[in-house]
């Protein structure tokens, strides 16, 4: 995706969130749990602040959030965050660098990728704990968003910190997991201290299919599923399925 279409993203489902979080912000998040939507709408402020600190300062800053943000009212909170994060993107290129916890990418580009997939999936939180229809998430956002997910956070993080994935893998006898949103597909292996992601659909069979829509996938991935199946379906072993499930979870605390 090009970064214009990350921020176009970005603005759409930030303003997508914003209205619905006014909605009920006492309102239980069921896929964020022990979180109301005003927990929720804080944390995306907070976290918006956070990468406008690490790309001006070129250091992700720690401890954080700082002990002020409790007084600001978290709707605020979120106004704030996004024009600063805005007003950062605007200043810089995506080329820029920008201090990143992902070694590979130490950019502003980093951010506005990331900046875009958690807003749509927190935008996701908000709509399914209000009880509004949850909007489309376009097809290219959506598949970027599995494309980040299996490589930036769980391919990356098994690499850089197995140690946290070991209750996980150590006992994986090695699997194959293939992955289908709509024409785009990856390929998973699995096993003791490894996940490795490969584009395409690969050569012979695997131990588990998940295929979907691009949106249905990301949902299913992200634990953002809701109500019903959300049209994902599961052919093969079900203990593979876990385990890519569990390595997620892991890769995304």
């Amino acid at each position: 995706m090009e970064f214009t279409r990350f921020l176009d993203c970005l603005a759409a489902d930030h303003d997508r969130l914003r209205a619905v979080v006014a909605t009920g912000a006492d309102a239980p998040v069921p896929t964020c749990p022990g979180w109301t939507v005003a927990d929720l709408t804080r944390h995306v402020g907070e976290v918006y602040l956070h990468k406008t600190v690490a790309m001006r300062e070129g250091f992700e800053p720690e401890p954080w959030p700082p002990e002020e943000f409790a007084q600001e009212e978290p709707t605020a909170l979120l106004d704030r965050g996004y024009t600063a994060l805005r007003g950062e993107f605007a200043t810089r290129a995506p080329r820029d660098p920008a201090a990143t916890w992902y070694g590979p990418d130490q950019s502003v580009g980093f951010w506005i990728r990331r900046m875009a997939q958690e807003t749509v999936v927190h935008r996701i939180d908000a709509e399914l704990a209000t009880g509004q229809p949850v909007a489309p998430v376009p097809a290219d956002l959506a598949v970027d968003g599995i494309d980040e997910l299996l490589k930036v956070f769980a391919a990356f993080s098994v690499a850089e910190w197995g140690e946290y994935f070991a209750d996980v893998l150590d006992g994986s006898p090695g699997r194959t997991v293939l992955l289908r949103a709509g024409d785009t597909a990856w390929r998973v292996r699995t096993g003791p201290g490894e996940f490795s992601v490969t584009d395409g659909a690969g050569d012979g069979t695997a131990d588990v299919t998940l295929s979907g829509s691009p949106e249905a996938l990301l949902r299913r991935l992200w634990n953002r599923e809701g109500d019903g199946d959300g049209g994902v379906t599961v052919a093969g072993a079900p203990e593979a399925a876990e385990e890519l499930r569990r390595c997620l979870v892991v890769a995304t605390q």
